[in-house]
């Protein structure tokens, strides 16, 4: 307990609910046989939210079906491996339960989803959620069995999702005969969730080994070992802690987190300059800037593997959802203060793990688009949530393995429907609203979580710590006009502890991580790090897909909860209020959490196949990265060659041709950057500020160039 807990041995596969623990009852299949079938229909929409959830549900639905690969994939023959990998992938996207049986000829994998819980009275959420409860999780769990069918044809074998209002399927019989429910008269009941419930299945000929029925007496389930958390399930009591907690809180204590008036590193508002998309390293990739690999790469690094490969379509399709205009009849609402726990509560209730609110800067806004074409900001506040990339699959990973580019984008397909959703709801109320997400925003991410009281900005560079998940996240952003109570930023003493700690740099596959000191880059205090050395590794990785090993091995990457470690929980505690103890408690952290291990991989977190895409079939990897700590590497911060690209070095806004990089002066251009001190130092004197704030400009007269046509990612299915 002091370490390590039960759940650390829990195979990734078997969920958060003791499933495994309850009794069977194979005879229950006959009466099943004899019961008549309940069509799987849905009713109509209601509300502002309902609504919006529909059109989501909608989307996937639309997906629920097509041809599988034309090559079968290199799979095991044991049924059991591919149950494993089929149960986390439904897990990894967060099913609340999963059980599979037989359909006639075909296997049925049945997921099932849990509801949030429903805004308390006084809350305006309450009365978008109230009404919507079914819409919402009958959403979820289409979204879990489209991208699951999607996996499946990938694989070569077919598949079809089966989603309310879409099908003829008897979710419910099949949700009894993979024993994930008893029928009690015409309802359906669960052994350990007592509210509402939505289910979903995915139909195949994948051989499947299947679960047998619920005995009646599973109903009895909870009792003590629940309670303490049967065999390293989720505990009673942890859900017990949440349910306690108001829904416009999540279900880490960030209330207990200091408040200040500014960010605890310098940020110059009126030095920052505003850039273009065009900037970002991974769209430089994608028009030629880094070469013909990177370029080809940038197609494929992130979705070059079957489970990512399922969520690639839906993606797509949420981008036109984004935006709109909004209703013409505008809902009064409430207060500034009302309608930020109200947000809050509505983000929470659709499945984001942390949010914020802040004001929109003006140099958080892209200055130029993917067109080339200006972005003039539209917005002032926005609504920012960060999605947990999932803390066990990521102890069963090296960081930069087959299943770090679905990490990524499992956050990033949850953040695009949460907010999209959220966004078509505030719309829906007369306000407008946008969803931003990875694959079209107009603002930049990083500055508002800041702004937003999410974190800190950590050793990791341009990468934001929050003090319960550490950098375990993506984050995705509404903007909206509706009037909200603005947060403000944390200090739980993040740069003390990143000064004293270099892990993150030691473990760097591509040393793009500095070990030296902070810098002034663009106006920002930052530990600066090569985002073009980092940018190529993740895109050209052959042992894996894209790379997140400086989240894996940072010691914060921890769970916080009642379920955890009791050394974890007593060293949150302390780092967010007792931060006069860092001084003494840092150090010691820092070798303890090598000496544990923390960082390695655990085998039974590693539910995954290692797959690769390869011209549209699956095939084995030529390799996959297996790392654990690398506890004798170190390098001379004065020895490491660290690039840095300014704004001067930018490219231009609104040309789409390849600029190349020249890696050469941004090596020499390092030695241009000002530390922090001679930052402030400048700015007490009137000094102006450095002509490398000043980004490149636009080409004069240049007609900007189309948007880009997001890529096939390697003939996903």
């Amino acid at each position: 307990m002091l370490f390590r807990t039960a759940a650390d041995d829990r195979p990734y596969h078997l969920g958060p609910f003791p499933l495994e623990t309850l009794p069977r009852d194979e005879g229950v299949a006959g009466e099943e046989s004899r019961s008549s079938p309940v069509e799987n229909s849905a009713p109509q929409p209601q509300g502002v939210l309902g609504r919006a959830a529909r059109i989501y549900r909608d989307l996937y639905a639309s997906l629920a079906e097509g041809e599988p690969a034309a090559k079968r994939a290199p799979i095991p023959d044991d049924p059991a491996r591919r149950a494993v990998d089929i149960k986390g992938y439904a897990y990894f996207m967060n099913a609340s339960q999963v059980g599979i049986c037989r359909d006639g000829d075909e296997y049925a994998v049945v997921v099932l989803v849990e509801a949030e819980r429903v805004p308390e009275p006084g809350n305006p959420a309450r009365g978008w959620v109230e009404p919507a409860v079914g819409e919402v999780i009958d959403m979820r769990a289409a979204e879990i069995a489209v991208c699951l069918a999607r996996h499946i044809r990938q694989l070569g074998f077919p598949a079809r999702a089966h989603v309310a209002g879409n099908g003829k399927l008897d979710c419910e019989r099949l949700a009894v005969l993979a024993g994930l429910a008893v029928r009690d008269g015409t309802a359906l009941k669960n052994p350990f969730i007592e509210g509402r419930f939505a289910l979903a299945a995915v139909t195949t000929s994948y051989e499947l080994p299947v679960d047998k029925p619920l005995a009646r007496e599973a109903l009895k389930a909870k009792g003590l070992r629940y309670w303490l958390g049967i065999n390293g399930a989720m505990s009673g009591r942890e859900r017990n802690r949440r349910a306690k907690r108001a829904t416009h809180l999540s279900r880490y204590p960030m209330e207990q987190v200091k408040r200040v008036e500014r960010p605890t590193t310098l940020v110059l508002d009126d030095e920052v300059p505003r850039v273009p998309k065009r900037a970002s390293f991974f769209d430089r990739a994608l028009r030629g800037d880094l070469g013909e690999k990177a370029q080809a790469e940038r197609n494929r690094f992130a979705f070059k593997q079957p489970h990512t490969a399922g969520m690639m379509a839906p993606m797509r399709s949420m981008v036109p959802l984004q935006g709109g205009n909004p209703s013409p009849q505008k809902a009064f609402l409430g207060d500034a203060a009302a309608n930020s726990r109200a947000i809050k509560s509505l983000s929470y209730f659709l499945g984001a793990d942390l949010t914020g609110i802040c004001e929109i800067p003006a140099y958080a806004w892209y200055s130029h688009g993917q067109d080339g074409q200006e972005i003039r900001p539209y917005h002032k506040y926005a609504v920012v949530m960060l999605i947990d990339q999932e803390y066990d699959t990521m102890e069963g990973a090296s960081g930069d393995d087959w299943i770090s580019g679905a990490q990524s984008m499992r956050g990033y397909l949850r953040g695009a429907e949460i907010a999209g959703v959220m966004a078509e709801t505030i719309r829906g109320l007369g306000h407008p609203a946008r969803s931003q997400t990875n694959v079209d925003s107009d603002v930049l991410h990083i500055p508002l979580l800041l702004l937003a009281g999410l974190g800190e900005l950590s050793r990791i560079g341009e990468l934001v710590l929050n003090p319960f998940v550490g950098p375990r996240f993506k984050s995705v952003v509404l903007t909206t006009n509706l009037p909200l109570e603005p947060d403000r930023p944390i200090d739980f003493g993040l740069q003390y502890f990143c000064s004293h700690c270099t892990k993150c740099a030691r473990e760097c596959p591509c040393d793009a991580i500095p070990w030296g000191g902070k810098i002034m880059f663009n106006g920002y205090e930052m530990w600066k790090p090569d985002v073009e050395r980092c940018a190529r590794y993740r895109l050209t990785n052959s042992k894996g897909s894209a790379c997140g090993r400086c989240m894996k091995t940072c010691p914060l990457n921890k769970v916080v909860t009642a379920d955890g470690p009791l050394l974890t929980r007593i060293a949150s505690w302390c780092g967010v209020n007792a931060m006069w103890l860092k001084p003494l408690l840092v150090p010691i952290a820092v070798k303890l959490d090598d000496w544990i291990g923390n960082g390695k991989r655990n085998p039974a977190k590693k539910w995954w196949l290692d797959l690769e895409i390869v011209d549209g079939a699956c095939v084995v990897p030529k390799g996959v990265n297996q790392r654990d700590l690398d506890l004798s590497h170190k390098i001379d911060p004065a020895k490491q060659n660290m690039a840095v690209y300014p704004a001067s070095m930018m490219p231009v806004p609104n040309d789409n041709s390849p600029q190349a990089v020249d890696r050469k002066a941004a090596l020499a251009a390092l030695a241009m950057m000002e530390s922090p001190l001679q930052a402030k130092e400048r700015k007490a004197r009137g000094g102006p500020k450095p002509l490398h704030y000043v980004p490149t400009p636009p080409k004069a007269g240049a007609e900007a160039g189309k948007k880009p046509e997001l890529a096939n990612y390697g003939g996903v299915r």
